[in-house]
């Protein structure tokens, strides 16, 4: 993971390679958006290249279920960092 780019203070981009299940290489980004004083929408999408074996597994396999729970988990952590500041 390499953050390839920020503009402080409403979005994050990275480049993350994966190697596996297979190999990999996509942008995540984290853009953030206040709403009033105390609390920011953040919108966390990811997005690459799908090759054939990417799209086969997306029809066999849910992936937001396979995923979905890592970046619901990901972002509760985020959101108790930023709190507990």
């Amino acid at each position: 993971m390499e953050i390839i780019a920020s503009h402080a203070p409403s979005q994050i981009t990275m480049q993350l390679d994966f190697l596996k299940p297979f190999e990999a290489r996509n942008t995540a980004e984290f853009t953030l958006q206040a709403e009033g004083d105390r609390l920011t929408i953040v919108t966390w999408a990811m997005c690459g290249p799908s090759p054939f074996i990417s799209k086969l597994m997306g029809v066999v396999f849910n992936m937001e279920r396979r995923i979905g729970n890592d970046f619901e988990v990901g972002l509760a952590n985020l959101k108790a960092l930023t709190e507990a500041r």
